[in-house]
Formats: structure tokens, sequence, C-alpha cells
């Protein structure tokens, strides 16, 4: 059982770390941007996964085990970076693709001079931003990018033991400090959601997704880069 106080402290300290941005709050404002609020809930939700990951292993002694081990650390180092540079140059190559809708000199079809089609009177299909395997995918690699993401294993080493008690508890207690740190990331990220929705206008416009996937792909090159050189 953690302290009140602890938490406290602990909420204080992380709150610079979740504020600073990084990879998962880039995921958020691209995937947001471009399909809507709704898939802020896989970024959450993958984001918070890889923190109890980060747990469980603090938890475990393994990521002690990459901290001290420099041959460990350069693998996972590397391994996150090219992560983060492949999903940034993936992210860049989705921005700047034109839509079949909407490829360069050329207009849009004209409309068919028959019939309108019958209306349909079942339930309109899913859009494609939020069908189920879009969701998962957007999952993946928000989780993807926390587990691989060194900063987050080193602040379950340096950070959260200033906050536990020895103990036979020590357990309970990493894990309840992850829920913490994986609630207040929900309130900033959901903040973020709702500030984004309220420029819903601009979203809507295909210039400004083009701009924010191209600055979300340059974050996150660099961000891959600066994790293999730090």
């Amino acid at each position: 059982m953690i302290h009140w106080y602890a938490t406290a402290g602990f909420l204080m300290a992380i709150l610079p770390v979740i504020a600073t941005p990084g990879a998962g709050m880039t995921l958020l404002v691209q995937h947001v941007t471009t399909g809507g609020r709704r898939r802020a809930v896989p970024v959450i939700l993958g984001t918070a996964t890889g923190l109890y990951a980060h747990a469980t292993l603090a938890v475990a002694g393994l990521s002690a085990l990459i901290m001290h081990s420099a041959q460990a650390f350069t693998v996972v180092k590397l391994a996150g970076a090219a992560y983060l540079v492949g999903l940034g140059v993936w992210t860049w190559h989705t921005a700047t693709r034109p839509r079949p809708h909407q490829s360069a000199g050329r207009p849009a079809p004209p409309e068919s001079a028959g019939p309108p089609p019958p209306a349909s009177t079942g339930p309109p299909p899913p859009a494609s931003a939020d069908r189920p395997g879009r969701a998962r995918s957007v999952y993946v690699q928000a989780v993807l990018a926390n587990v691989l993401n060194p900063k987050a294993a080193s602040i379950y080493l340096t950070l959260v033991p200033q906050f536990v008690v020895p103990g036979p508890s020590v357990a309970g207690q990493i894990l309840g400090l992850a829920t913490v740190h994986a609630a207040l990331m929900a309130v900033w990220s959901l903040t973020w959601t709702a500030l984004l929705h309220r420029g819903a206008h601009l979203v809507r416009e295909a210039r400004f997704r083009r701009v924010v996937g191209r600055v979300s792909a340059v974050v996150l090159v660099a961000l891959g880069v600066r994790a293999a050189t730090a």
C-alpha cells in the first residue's frame, strides 16, 4: 500500500515527464487529427499497457538487469530507436501519399445519371477510422512506442524507488504508482484530445492533416535518433 504523500510526490515528479512531448503524444496528435477522438482510446490504452509492462519488469528485476548491462541496454535502446525512426518514415509516407479521391491533377468522377441506389435500412458501415483492425494497429503502435523506450524503463528504476518503502509489499507499491502514472497520462491525453477536437474545422482540411503528419514524422525520427545517440 502506498501512502498519500508518496503518491502526491510521485505525481509532482512525473508530471513534467508526461508534459514533455514524446512518442506517445506524437501518436496521439497524429491519430486524433486524422481519425477523430475515438483514435485517442487505443493510443491511451497502448501507452498504459507499456507503463504496466515497465512496472512489471521493474518488479521482476529485469529492468535492473538491462540498466546495469551495457550490452543489454544498448540492444533495447537501438531497438526502440529503430522502431521510432521506422514509424516516423511510415508516418511521413502516409501523410504525403495522396488519397484515391484526391489524386493530383485528376478531378472527381462525375455522378452517374442513373437512378439513385436504394436506401439501406440497416446501420451504416463503420468508418475506416473506427474499424477494430485499425484500432488494434494504433494500440500496438502505442504499446511498442512505450515498451521500446529506454527512458520509460529508467523512470521505473530511478524515480519510482524513491517513493517505495522496502518490504513485502514492494510489488503492490510499484504497480500502484504505475496506476497513478497511467491515470495522469490518460487525463493529460484526454485534455489534448479535447483541445484538438475544438479545432475540428482545421482537422478536416487535407492540408492541415498533411502538415500534422509531416511534423509528427519528423518528431518521431528525431526521438529515434536522440534515443540512439543519448
